[in-house]
């Protein structure tokens, strides 16, 4: 055998050779996987609450700033910053010696005008004709009227001269006048009487109004003034809150408006009292929605009495839009979070089907599925959920729901 030969020979062999390896490479290649082994649990329909988050404020119940009615010199101011007053408490108080003054000075023009007229103070009700003055023009004119009937009698009959007649008549006349005049100047005086009497009442409320009471149980926010101080009426002395029970303001977006209504229980938490719901009852609605916002505001009263929440304080509320809502949820075991990416795989024909959701929703260990992506009782893996892709040939291990 000569050299050509060999070599012919020898490189057939090693063709031979590598066309086996690359076969017996081709089969290992196309041999399937091992399947995964996982534990499974099954889908479940639940019933769940639907809600919608909205922000939110605290406001005092009640909120005002108290104020004198009358001018003067503050003698005493009784509160502080910070302090809890009740309703009918005094505030604070005004120099009182001008307008005690003042309520003297009317008082004595009052009984000043009763005297004018024969009354006694006390008797500013009474009616013109209970007067002396009016009582006695009365009697003349009743005199003079009678004298002047008998006369008519007489005259008629020659027993008097008819001169006599003429002056009872004009006598009469005269008494009569003077009673109209009298009647006429007493009730102008009366009148006068009834103003006085009024100019007291005014005097004896302004001697009232210097002294300054709360209006409401409530806590000094702001002290505007101090003792010594000159105030007009009308100027701040304190500001005070009403804490109890709190106001809740809510602005409710428009697709969510129809299920609010009187009565709606809200439920919200705060950055302040943290770890802790709490809940009020709505109580009035605005009547139209924010033209820009396209938001309706809703106030509710606080159910809780927690000295930790505060008039101020931002909230989250939680608006409960449906009760009974039914979804299918599966075992927080089962979502798998990767990348940003929610993903859960159900199990059939013993491979791995893959399922992605946006949002994780769901509490007590148990996440909501979308409507329509997964029907209750289906069989979905809680472990190797690193491991498992699309498609993936998968065997349920021991534990765990075929």
């Amino acid at each position: 055998m000569n050299r050509a030969t060999l070599i012919a020979i020898l490189f057939i062999v090693f063709l031979a050779g590598c066309s086996k390896k690359e076969s017996d490479n081709v089969k290992a290649a196309s041999k399937a996987p091992d399947p995964i082994a996982v534990r499974t649990a099954l889908s479940e329909a639940r019933t769940v609450e639907r809600s919608i988050a909205v922000t939110g404020a605290l406001f005092p119940d009640e909120m005002t700033t108290v104020s004198a009615e009358v001018p003067g010199r503050l003698s005493q101011i009784n509160v502080d910053f910070g302090q809890s007053v009740r309703k009918g408490q005094v505030v604070a108080e005004l120099d009182k010696q001008e307008l005690q003054l003042q309520l003297e000075r009317t008082r004595a023009s009052l009984a000043q005008a009763l005297a004018r007229v024969g009354l006694e103070p006390g008797q500013e009700s009474a009616k013109v004709e209970q007067t002396p003055m009016m009582r006695q023009a009365w009697n003349q004119m009743e005199d003079a009227r009678q004298k002047y009937e008998n006369a008519k009698k007489l005259v008629a009959t020659g027993d008097i001269a008819s001169e006599r007649f003429n002056e009872l008549e004009k006598a009469y006349r005269a008494r009569e006048a003077a009673f109209e005049m009298t009647r006429d100047d007493l009730r102008t005086q009366m009148a006068v009487i009834r103003s006085l009497k009024a100019e007291v009442g005014l005097a004896e409320k302004r001697l009232r109004d210097a002294t300054v009471y709360a209006p409401f149980d409530g806590t000094v926010q702001q002290k505007h003034v101090a003792p010594g101080q000159y105030i007009k009426d009308n100027v701040p002395i304190v500001t005070l809150v009403k804490t109890n029970p709190l106001r809740l303001r809510a602005d409710i977006p428009e697709s969510a408006v129809g299920k609010v209504q009187i009565g709606t229980t809200l439920v919200f938490t705060t950055d302040a009292v943290a770890d802790k719901e709490f809940h009020a009852t709505v109580r009035e609605l605005n009547p139209a929605l924010d033209a820009r916002s396209r938001t309706l505001t809703a106030e509710a009263r606080l159910l809780e009495n927690d000295p930790r929440l505060r008039p101020g304080t931002f909230v989250q509320v939680r608006l409960i839009t449906e009760k009974n809502y039914q979804v299918v949820a599966v075992p927080r075991s089962a979502v798998f979070t990767v990348a940003g990416l929610n993903k859960v795989f159900t199990i059939a024909d013993g491979k791995a089907v893959e399922h992605r959701i946006e949002d994780i929703l769901g509490s007590n260990g148990w996440v909501e599925m979308p409507a329509g992506a997964l029907p209750s009782g289906a069989q979905v893996a809680v472990s190797n959920l690193a491991a498992l892709t699309n498609g993936i040939p998968v065997s349920v291990s021991a534990g765990g729901r075929k």
